[in-house]
């Protein structure tokens, strides 16, 4: 949309040799990671605008490129995001620290004054008056604004039965760790037994997924799942139809389960997870038509990808958050 803009790409081995480059450009695109490596070099300049897109990325303050960007002097700052908060409002503090210093207090202080309030006491007019704080800076485009542009949004619920041997380890676990928790949340209280609860509740998921993603001995020997056996029913019927479809896991075990289940159909694919090198190889792959399904972690395809090409998507298991 702008070829007259003179783009540099600061990236490579060599990038000690880009200095003299910076000069002739308008535009300079880093990654988060070097950035964090080469701050020491950027700072020194004078920047008229940075803008941090999936700016969700620095949600963590003390992160190396969190630090590093907080660093830079800037004329202007803008961050892009989807998903500003993801777990709690602190992650929000982090971006808006980057962005106007001091607006919302040191870290301790926002704390004190806005975390605590809102999300523990649950304070509407704490609430109200962050928003307040916050608008002038916020530009956000809602749904309401692109609804026209989108076609009607159609649900279907379908409930899966489990059966036989995943059933009854299924049942059999719930059984035990209800037990189990039980114990554990008198004699500590309900608090102190978080990650106990989040274990439990991580292993259940994990039967109704697939009994094989629990760690050994508990799913071993049975390989009946009646999610996946579903999945690959309504798959061959998508594709049948000419359908380009996402497939979305939180559990890249799952996605390998998944994908051993394909090969034995013939069906092809591609696949996207954090240990893929390339990333825009499979992207191509499926965007150019040559794949009917693209599986994808939650965490690996979940930004920086504009995948047009996609009629429908598929969550095999939701992300808690």
């Amino acid at each position: 949309f702008t070829p007259k803009l003179r783009v540099l790409e600061w990236t490579g081995s060599r990038r000690a040799g880009l200095l003299g480059q910076l000069a002739e450009v308008e535009v300079v695109l880093i990654s988060y990671p070097l950035l964090g490596r080469d701050i020491e070099t950027l700072s020194t300049r004078r920047w008229s605008a940075v803008v941090c897109d999936e700016s969700q990325l620095i949600r963590n303050p003390a992160t190396l490129a969190a630090r590093a960007l907080r660093r830079l002097d800037a004329g202007q700052r803008l961050c892009l995001t989807g998903t500003p908060l993801e777990n709690h409002l602190g992650e929000l503090w982090a971006q808006y620290d980057f962005l106007l210093p001091g607006l919302l207090g040191g870290r301790a202080q926002f704390n004190r004054l806005w975390r605590a309030p809102v999300e523990r006491r649950r304070d509407r007019d704490a609430t109200r008056r962050l928003q307040r704080l916050l608008k002038p800076f916020l530009l956000r485009r809602t749904k309401d604004q692109v609804v026209r542009d989108l076609p009607p949004k159609s649900l279907i619920l379908r409930s899966i039965e489990l059966e036989g041997r995943q059933r009854e380890l299924y049942e059999a676990l719930r059984v035990h760790l209800s037990r189990e928790l039980g114990a554990v949340v008198g004699e500590r209280g309900a608090d102190r037994a978080r990650i106990q609860v989040l274990d439990a509740l991580l292993k259940l998921r994990q039967i109704c997924c697939d009994p094989r993603l629990l760690p050994a001995p508990l799913g071993q020997g049975i390989e009946a799942s009646a999610k996946l056996s579903r999945l690959l029913v309504m798959l061959e019927a998508l594709i049948s139809e000419g359908r380009r479809v996402l497939v979305f896991s939180q559990f890249t075990s799952m996605l390998a389960l998944i994908e051993q289940a394909l090969q034995a159909r013939k069906i092809r694919y591609a696949l996207l997870t954090g240990q893929t090198e390339d990333r825009d190889a499979p992207v191509r792959r499926f965007q150019a038509g040559e794949v009917p399904v693209f599986l994808l972690s939650l965490k690996a395809g979940g930004y920086g990808l504009n995948l047009t090409a996609a009629d429908t998507v598929m969550h095999y298991d939701p992300l808690w958050n």
